[in-house]
């Protein structure tokens, strides 16, 4: 079984995009631990190097359902910005929804279609009111229709009849697969900031240690500049 999650910052932050990265790698680590497999089919880069603005991720083997039911919703990484030292926001959001990649293409088969012949009224002369030769082709797995009266014999109507249903499913395919790209795409704009499903918190990893490091090495460049100061108006 597989099943496709869609993880996006939408029109967030910089630091959404980079919450996004930190999140996708803390629910790849969950789906190592519970013996499935992820492959990200497809990503969007974010302006930040290591970032992305959204990621689509397969998630296959026992259970993937589930999973991903379990990080589908808004997600929150809950740290501070790794860009703006002096903001005070800590909460970033990032919508994570299951969504259809692909749609399954219909396959074309005369074996799949009745024919039956039958007589049409209308304008065309007295021959075409008294012979059978319109066709009407139903094609069964999709249920289309089509009635073919044009010429005047019966194969020709037949053949007509064929290419007609072959190209409205075909249409018909298109169509659907136009749909699963809107409805993917509109995800994106779906992010509600507040209520998350799922926190997630960074752990004492190398790189939250060097951001807390900058953070205070920061600090005492600002003690420092501040006692010097102090040390100069002293001297007057």
């Amino acid at each position: 079984m597989s099943v496709h999650l869609l993880l996006s910052a939408g029109r967030g932050p910089q630091e959404c995009a980079w919450a996004l990265a930190q999140l996708l790698h803390r629910l790849e680590a969950d789906a190592i631990r519970q013996n499935l497999e992820t492959h990200r089919a497809q990503t969007v880069p974010g302006d930040r190097p290591g970032t992305y603005r959204s990621v689509l991720i397969r998630i296959a083997g026992d259970g993937a359902g589930a999973f991903a039911a379990s990080w589908t919703g808004t997600l929150c990484w809950q740290a501070p910005s790794p860009y703006r030292a002096g903001t005070g926001r800590k909460n970033w959001y990032v919508i994570a929804e299951q969504c259809q990649v692909d749609t399954p293409r219909t396959t074309f088969a005369e074996a799949d279609v009745d024919i039956v012949a039958c007589r049409t009224g209308g304008p065309g002369g007295q021959h075409r009111n008294k012979a059978s030769t319109a066709v009407r082709a139903t094609h069964r797995p999709t249920g289309i229709v089509v009635v073919v009266d044009t010429e005047r014999q019966f194969s020709l109507n037949r053949r007509i009849a064929m290419r007609l249903l072959r190209q409205r499913i075909e249409d018909g395919d298109e169509a659907a697969g136009r749909a699963v790209t809107t409805a993917r795409w509109r995800i994106h704009d779906e992010l509600v900031r507040g209520n998350p499903t799922r926190i997630e918190r960074p752990k004492s990893s190398e790189q939250d240690l060097a951001i807390q490091a900058q953070k205070r090495g920061r600090r005492r460049q600002s003690t420092k500049g501040g006692s010097h100061q102090s040390a100069r108006e002293g001297q007057k």
